[in-house]
């Protein structure tokens, strides 16, 4: 095989090495439908809303809005601008266990009797503990209106809603820090007149160094190296 081809075959290799390691999804999100059975002072009420939970981050953590395409319970009776404060919890899985209460803004119109509650976005806030992939479900929701309490619970064992790749504070997955090798952190400094060892880590990184350069330099590249090539065989 002439060197013009081995080079163009490495540079190839190097820019979809690049291209897979950059293009590794960090959160992933669906639209999930949740059957809530709400316990009202009048009865029980049932409502089907899809529900949509967004995370973003945000300093150390991550801001957390679930948003519900549909109204869920009713009001006998008339509830004016700012009767109602919606509330809820978002059930953590995973990498991490517990739950995250969110909250959101007084209705800002007027909800006639007998029509579906629209609730607004809920929002709160999650600081990762440990690292991994967290999932976060849609849990119990709750109403509180004109002195009274609705608690809504989804019977329906509904899926997460979204999932994110975190790292904690610690930088530990599953709540252990330890390395999994049994051997010295990569930390550790070599030994003296020993030359630093790689694994795949290093290999995946080089490689992703390697593809972000030939990307960066473009066709000025590959021309540069073709022509050494050229003059080398010549």
């Amino acid at each position: 095989m002439s060197y013009q081809k081995r080079t163009t075959l490495a540079l190839a290799a190097a820019v979809a090495g690049s291209v897979v390691l950059l293009a590794a999804p960090a959160a992933h999100a669906d639209v999930v439908d949740v059957n809530y059975q709400c316990k009202t002072p009048i009865g029980n009420k049932g409502a089907v809303s899809p529900i949509d939970i967004k995370g973003v981050k945000s300093g150390s953590g991550y801001k957390l809005t679930m948003s519900f395409q549909k109204g869920v319970s009713s009001s006998p009776v008339e509830l004016g601008k700012g009767a109602m404060s919606p509330s809820a919890v978002i059930e953590m899985g995973g990498a991490e266990s517990g739950t995250v209460p969110v909250s959101g803004a007084p209705n800002a119109a007027a909800i006639p009797a007998n029509t579906p509650i629209k609730i607004s976005d809920l929002s709160g806030t999650y600081t990762p503990k440990k690292s991994g992939k967290v999932t976060f479900t849609a849990s119990v929701l709750t109403i509180k209106a004109l002195g009274t309490t609705t608690t809504c619970t989804p019977t329906n064992n509904p899926k997460p809603a979204l999932e994110l790749d975190v790292k904690g504070a610690g930088g530990g997955s599953g709540g252990d820090s330890s390395d999994s090798t049994g051997g010295a952190s990569q930390d550790t400094p070599p030994a003296s007149g020993e030359l630093p060892r790689t694994g795949p880590l290093d290999s995946a990184a080089a490689l992703g160094t390697l593809g972000g350069t030939v990307l960066l330099g473009g066709a000025a590249g590959v021309l540069w190296l073709t022509r050494r090539g050229q003059r080398r065989t010549g």
